[in-house]
């Protein structure tokens, strides 16, 4: 039997959707853990202590015990592969070959295709060449979650593959959030925003909402 999980600690930040997917990750899984704030706007991701656990100045980090070792992770799809693996039940993707990658597929659509666009330093750069950031985004996050729609809509049942809650849900709502941050219409997409009400009746989502951590201002 493997050993357990322990003083998990996870570092990040309030309005990130890729925190936001791990505590939604950590909840499924009925897991307790320590919230440390990053302040992505008054750059704590930028100090030397953060840099040394992410090279790449990103939150989350998820950080654990295990046999008296000390364990880090970073990557919001790689930190669900991994609980997915110590914590099985409930698993965020299923059992069968062709419907995890199924399931990857429609998280990699978010995680990949959408987010990346709207992160700060994708943003910031924009700016700095020129650009207009919110246009810039709008127009990405929606063409993304246009695509997801399509994708979607010969897969969802009451979540966005059949009726089990799962990974791609996950990275649906936080996506949703940032989506009508940046006045995106999310009214054009039906079947995302059934499943992220039927998401967000789920205790696990419920409590993982930016609104309620400790570093939300």
């Amino acid at each position: 039997m493997s050993a357990a999980l322990t003083n998990l600690r996870l570092r990040g930040y309030w309005r990130s959707s890729s925190s936001w997917r791990v505590r939604i990750m950590l909840g499924l899984k009925g897991l307790a853990w320590e919230h440390v704030g990053v302040h992505l706007l008054e750059g704590d991701h930028r100090s030397d202590a953060h840099r040394a656990l992410n090279p790449l100045e990103q939150v989350p980090v998820l950080e654990w015990e295990e046999s008296g070792v000390r364990h880090v992770l970073t990557q919001s799809l790689a930190i669900a592969s991994y609980l997915d693996a110590r914590v099985p039940e409930p698993p965020l993707l299923p059992a069968a070959a062709l419907d995890r990658a199924r399931v990857w597929e429609l998280a990699e659509i978010v995680n990949s295709g959408i987010q990346p666009h709207q992160n700060s330093r994708t943003l910031q750069r924009i700016e700095a060449l020129g650009g207009d950031r919110g246009a810039w985004a709008r127009e990405a996050v929606a063409f993304g979650l246009q695509a997801l729609e399509a994708r979607a809509a010969s897969t969802a049942g009451r979540f966005l593959y059949g009726d089990a809650v799962g990974l791609a849900d996950v990275c649906l709502v936080p996506q949703l959030f940032g989506a009508r941050r940046f006045g995106v219409d999310v009214d054009a997409l039906p079947t995302l925003t059934r499943v992220e009400a039927a998401c967000l009746e789920l205790p696990a989502f419920q409590e993982a909402v930016p609104e309620k951590q400790p570093d939300a201002f």
